[in-house]
């Protein structure tokens, strides 16, 4: 068990850190995160979109109402049926994902040029597996009801606010 409550509470920080990088784009966390699913996972209907990602409907019209203003996506009919509203990315919302990552590569290597050797090597070698479990996480994710995508807090969990020091 400890091993699993570091490992989430680096992970969050890490995460923190990356979500705070300056990255080209100015888009929000569920922005990024619509974003990718449409230009990983093709064409999406808007109410499976807002499903998936845990927002209403109206939020998610409004996301992508966004995101096609900027030129990130595209609204398309389904061939199938035309009534049905798909969004898909566009090349230059593609292109946006791809300069952001790189951007994010870029600042993590200059913080791992700062670890020493064998830390830098210990990470590298705990990338396969680290993958596996991203693998892992995601498939149990997309498993869950959409209701169910956020994960409540365990009850335990309590914050003590820190003091100030008056120094």
């Amino acid at each position: 068990m400890q091993t699993a409550e570091t490992l989430g509470a680096t992970l969050e920080l890490l995460a923190r850190w990356l979500r705070r990088l300056p990255t080209e784009g100015d888009l929000g966390a569920s922005a990024v995160s619509t974003l990718l699913r449409v230009a990983a996972e093709g064409p999406r209907r808007l109410t499976d979109l807002a499903a998936a990602e845990g927002l209403s409907q109206p939020g998610m019209t409004q996301l992508v109402t966004r995101l096609e203003s900027d030129g990130l996506v595209r609204r398309g009919s389904a061939p199938q049926d035309g009534r049905v509203v798909l969004v898909e990315a566009t090349d230059a919302g593609v292109a946006l994902l791809e300069r952001r990552r790189r951007q994010r590569a870029a600042a993590l290597a200059e913080l791992l040029a700062g670890l020493p050797p064998p830390d830098r090597e210990t990470v590298e070698a705990a990338l396969p597996a680290l993958q596996r479990l991203t693998e892992a996480a995601l498939t149990t994710l997309s498993a869950l009801p959409a209701s169910r995508t956020v994960l409540p807090a365990p009850a335990s969990t309590t914050r003590t606010p820190r003091r100030r020091s008056s120094a």
